[in-house]
C-alpha cells in the first residue's frame, strides 16, 4: 500500500501517503501490543493451572500489564480515530467534496475501505 492514496467520497479528497503511513505505524504498534498480550495470557493461564502460590502471585503482576497494555490500545485507536476524521476532513476540504465527506472511502486501485463486519444474531 506504500505510495498509495485514499480517495474519500465521490472521487473527491485523497488522503497521502504520510497519513497511510501514519496509520500503519499504528496498527502494528496496536498488533505488537495485542501479540504480547497473548503471551501474557498463556502465562497467567499457566500459572493459574500450576496452582503454586510464588506463579498465583506473579499473575498479579501480569495482570497490571494486560489492563496497561489494554490502555495503550485503546489510546492507539483514540489517537487513530481523531487522525482519521482530521484527514478526511482535510480531504474533503481540498478535493471539493460537496457530499460533506460521508461518501464511500476507495484506494486509488479502486478497491473499497472501511468494510463492515457482519455479526451473528
Amino acid at each position: 500500500m506504500e505510495g498509495d492514496t485514499l480517495r474519500l467520497g465521490n472521487g473527491g479528497g485523497q488522503i497521502d501517503g504520510k497519513v497511510v503511513q501514519t496509520f500503519q505505524k499504528s496498527f502494528v504498534q496496536v498488533q505488537n501490543i495485542l501479540d504480547q498480550n497473548r503471551l501474557l495470557i498463556n502465562e497467567v493461564n499457566q500459572n493459574h493451572e500450576s496452582k503454586i502460590p510464588d506463579n498465583l502471585g506473579r499473575n498479579v503482576g501480569l495482570i497490571k500489564e494486560l489492563n496497561n497494555n489494554i490502555r495503550r490500545v485503546v489510546d492507539l485507536y483514540a489517537d487513530l480515530s481523531t487522525s482519521f476524521t482530521k484527514s478526511t476532513d482535510i480531504a474533503s476540504s481540498e478535493g471539493g467534496d460537496s457530499s460533506g465527506g460521508g461518501g464511500a472511502m476507495k484506494y486509488s486501485d479502486g478497491s473499497k475501505g472501511g468494510h463492515k463486519r457482519n455479526r451473528p444474531a
